[in-house]
């Protein structure tokens, strides 16, 4: 038996030393795209927990101009940006403002004072700030699925030219990130992504077609924005997340599983060629990725409740049904077609989930608009960013004149 030749091959995303957080006596300066969401405000809920380790420099919300102006009055950043051109700013803040929104992202998220952006803003506004600081050489902790669903061949070759990491703070590709450290990526054989399952794991096709806003806002185990919580309820969020991985970790897409575990303990698991397979644990809760991406790869204490494996009692898995979740399906098929698609189906899914919310299609419709949009999209022959921004303009042309035609609102399937 000839000689295994090992060759160690680190991945970019993974840091290849310690950050010193823990031993340096400068704290680490953030800025926040998205300040006033729920990633948002629980990146500043950890930043709270750990104020001799970390200092808020620049801050961006949207339309929640009260929070806004407590996030500012509270963390004294130096720049601050929302979505409002006129806001009213608490005059003794001694924050300087940035008055256009687009712009202003893309200020706060190369202003030179931060080392470490926090994108958790959502759907395709993330593009632009986050390819800015890359260039700009700041670490970026992500939160925004759609910035590399949309553009992440781009964005991760900006990355390995700049040497510039991307760490994620989804908890599935957080733990990924976690049970990678310290290992080759070449020993890689397949990544699986667990799911709750959502409110309707249980429940039949029918049912599910007719689910109202309430239910669809029910998730069992994690407490998110609206948006993100509908998209568990119809499983895309988990085709995001195969999407992201497929860039994050280099991976092809037929080695990426998805399996559904209610329990939500295990946050996702790498399956390594040897047959070892390692999972990360922990109670649902957003806070520990979240500070983990601030500090990879040193870790901090938190004083949440951990894990009791006693009273859990068990941990169970199953195999996601595409029948009644076939925006999980769409989701598998776009990353394998690669190009433009991906962004057709995140955008038309950011456009048909605004619209369920405000009551203007049924539950079933969003799949059934995903995949009109999907079927009618042409890839360019060059994909570029002014290609994604203009794919992103056409798909949301498309998707509401369909919203216009209610003749087109009856989904054939379910969704």
């Amino acid at each position: 038996m000839g000689t295994v030749q090992y060759r160690p091959q680190t991945p970019l995303f993974i840091p290849l030393s310690p950050s010193g957080i823990l031993h340096s006596d400068m704290k680490r300066r953030i800025s926040i795209l998205g300040s006033t969401g729920s990633i948002g405000t629980q990146t500043l809920d950890v930043i709270r927990d750990h104020p001799d380790v970390f200092e808020v420099v620049g801050l961006a919300g949207y339309r929640n101009l009260d929070l806004l102006n407590q996030q500012i009055e509270e963390f004294r950043p130096l720049l601050a940006s929302a979505g409002e051109p006129n806001p009213q700013l608490n005059g003794d803040s001694g924050c300087r403002w940035s008055p256009e929104y687009l712009e202003g992202l893309t200020e706060v998220a190369t202003l030179d004072e931060a080392d470490t952006v926090v994108v958790a803003t959502v759907g395709a506004a993330g593009l632009v700030p986050t390819l800015a600081a890359l260039r700009a050489g700041k670490n970026v902790a992500l939160a925004n699925k759609e910035v590399l669903v949309m553009g992440g061949d781009i964005l991760m070759a900006e990355a390995r030219r700049l040497n510039r990491p991307i760490i994620p703070i989804d908890s599935e590709h957080s733990a990924i990130l976690q049970c990678l450290q310290g290992e080759s990526s070449h020993t890689i054989e397949k990544i699986v992504i667990t799911a709750s399952g959502g409110p309707f794991r249980e429940w039949d096709v029918e049912r599910i077609r007719r689910a109202n806003i309430d239910e669809a806002l029910n998730h069992p185990t994690w407490s998110m924005g609206k948006k993100i919580t509908v998209d568990s309820a119809t499983l895309l969020n988990k085709g995001l997340e195969v999407i992201e991985a497929h860039h994050l970790f280099d991976i092809d897409v037929d080695r990426i599983e998805v399996v559904i575990h209610p329990q939500s303990i295990i946050h996702s698991m790498v399956e390594f060629n040897d047959g070892a397979v390692i999972a990360q644990m922990g109670v649902p809760d957003m806070k520990v990725p979240i500070q983990y991406a601030l500090t990879v790869p040193d870790r901090l204490p938190r004083r949440d409740p951990t894990l009791d494996l006693a009273a859990l009692r068990q941990l169970t898995f199953d195999q996601p049904d595409f029948e009644k979740f076939p925006c999980l399906r769409m989701a598998f098929e776009a990353c394998r077609k690669g190009g433009g698609y991906p962004a057709v189906l995140s955008v038309a899914n950011e456009v048909s989930v605004d619209a369920f919310l405000n009551k203007r299609i049924p539950f079933g419709a969003i799949s059934e608009l995903i995949e009109a949009a999907l079927e009618h999209h042409k890839d360019p022959s060059h994909l570029d960013f002014e290609a994604i921004l203009q794919i992103d303009s056409q798909t949301r042309t498309f998707v509401n004149q369909r919203l216009t035609d209610k003749s087109n609102l009856q989904p054939s399937h379910p969704g």
